[in-house]
């Protein structure tokens, strides 16, 4: 355990100066993560939310803790093979690092160094363990040798191998911090430009105010957060940079964050979902949004959509790790508002929500346009390109389909019986929400209130007030878009392009 815990340390201080990315925990788990079936992903994302990253890390580490209490007992009796058997979990974790999209020959540094370091701690305090002739009373009377270990040589080195892993563990907190702090400051620093297009004020009855309804806007800190990303990526606004080229792009464009600065800038309210919402989830949020138009950018590119006769139907954006995310062209230059955003709710993006740049697009899951921490966009077609989510699985394109949700009362809940407001959200983002419906027990359908209208981008709160009567009840939602097509009944999962069907609670009025 001591010498697993040496190469973790330095290991991770070894990645704190290549990149935190490459760190061994890091490069396994992104291994994991991009080699998982679709139903595994799931499971992970329906059980731990946001906290599957953790749950999949700490998974790591006990795994590795197995591994080194086993390679420990191999060492007691074979020395250079336990040894050994470090070196090749090391050249695991340097492969998996160097496999990864951004990975390079250097990744492959931390687990190495880490493993050379954990083999050699392992190799000396084997040969502190090692049986060694020493005589006593007893065995000289009987003309034996006792065998013993060298106890104090052992805690001696075990002591100054776990405290050395501890300072290494630190020193390596410590640097990362310090590479970070660049980025930390430009975000600090950054003063958001007031838009040229600003969003008009939110109506005042968007919001109900019914307790335990979510709220219209979704404070950043509460905001879903479902990526592939072990590691926050930290950048430095002032180094970052947008490439963009591709098919149709007759001018190649580099723009760094400064120069965004400088467009036009405009403020929407956009509701974003992830596909791996289930009906009734929660990855689902609400924000205004400051950015510029991605569109306006493309076509200072030269490029054209399909419906003006351009050669490119597919937008892949890349972030900084690696990531891909394909979207159309089309959707893109239709003349909604899809945009690189800067700002999220008055406040330059959160890292978990990719600063300095991310996409956003109206209208459609988050896995085919919101890409986060965006640093290139190739323009290409969905025949010529898969982007990750598709090769996992996925449908190609994915419009955000009508759905709603019961917020209050929970599920379980013991309503008194009387007057019960019934609430929750509706979205089907491009299309607005026209009516929303509740029913009891299987019964007949009842019209809900609806909250005003901020866009047709954006979800809308709704109310019904239940005449509750005592005993278990069923409630049910459903709502009907703007185009008069009404949420289905049928129930399906996620894959491959977002659940369906109606959202129900029970409850049991005392």
């Amino acid at each position: 355990m001591i010498a697993g815990f040496c190469a973790l340390a330095v290991a991770e201080l070894v990645a704190a100066v290549v990149r935190p990315e490459a760190g061994p925990v890091a490069a396994v788990g992104g291994a994991v993560i991009d080699r998982s079936p679709p139903a595994l992903k799931e499971f992970a994302v329906r059980h731990f939310g946001t906290d599957d990253k953790l749950a999949l890390q700490l998974g790591i580490v006990v795994l590795l803790a197995i591994f080194a209490l086993a390679v420990g007992v191999l060492a007691l009796h074979h020395r250079r093979t336990g040894s050994a058997a470090v070196l090749v979990f090391g050249a695991v974790g340097a492969a998996a690092a160097v496999g990864r999209p951004e990975g390079g020959p250097a990744d492959a540094l931390p687990a190495v160094v880490g493993a050379v370091v954990g083999a050699g701690v392992l190799h000396l305090l084997a040969g502190r363990l090692a049986p060694v002739p020493r005589p006593s009373p007893v065995s000289e009377a009987a003309g034996e040798p006792c065998e013993t270990f060298d106890r104090r040589g052992f805690v001696i080195a075990a002591t100054t191998a776990a405290a050395a892993s501890a300072g290494a563990g630190y020193l390596g907190r410590r640097l990362t911090s310090s590479i970070q702090a660049g980025a930390s400051a430009s975000r600090r620093d950054l003063v958001l430009p007031v838009p040229d297009s600003a969003a008009p004020a939110v109506p005042a009855g968007a919001e109900l105010r019914i307790p335990g309804l979510s709220p219209f806007i979704t404070p950043n800190k509460d905001f879903y957060r479902v990526d592939t990303a072990l590691v926050v990526p930290q950048l430095d606004a002032d180094e970052w940079r947008l490439r963009i080229h591709g098919r149709g792009v007759t001018r190649p464009v580099t723009v760094g964050f400064h120069d965004l600065l400088r467009r036009e800038i405009i403020e929407r309210d956009i509701t974003l979902a992830c596909v791996s919402n289930e009906v009734g989830g929660p990855y689902i949020g609400n924000a205004r949004w400051i950015g510029v138009r991605l569109a306006d950018l493309l076509r200072e590119a030269g490029v054209r959509p399909p419906s003006e006769g351009g050669p490119a139907d597919q937008i892949v954006a890349r972030s900084v790790e690696g990531m891909t995310i394909g979207t159309p062209v089309e959707a893109v230059m239709d003349g909604r508002d899809a945009m690189l955003a800067l700002g999220m709710n008055g406040e330059p993006l959160p890292f978990t929500h990719g600063f300095p740049v991310r996409m956003v697009v109206p209208g459609l899951y988050g896995y085919v346009s919101a890409c986060k921490w965006i640093k290139d966009i190739e323009l290409t077609t969905f025949g010529a390109y898969d982007a990750y989510w598709v090769r996992q699985g996925w449908s190609q394109q994915a419009v955000i389909k009508t759905e709603s949700r019961i917020d209050t009362p929970r599920p379980f809940a013991s309503p008194k019986p009387g007057t019960v407001p019934v609430a929750g959200v509706a979205w089907a983002q491009r299309r607005g929400i026209s009516r929303v419906e509740v029913r009891v027990d299987g019964g007949p359908w009842h019209e809900a209130r609806l909250a005003a209208e901020d866009g047709r981008d954006t979800w809308r709160q709704w109310v019904w007030e239940w005449p509750a009567t005592k005993g278990r009840h069923t409630l049910e939602v459903r709502a009907t878009d703007g185009t008069g097509a009404t949420q289905t009944g049928r129930q399906s999962g996620t894959l491959p392009n977002g659940a369906t069907g109606w959202h129900s609670v029970e409850v049991e009025v005392p």
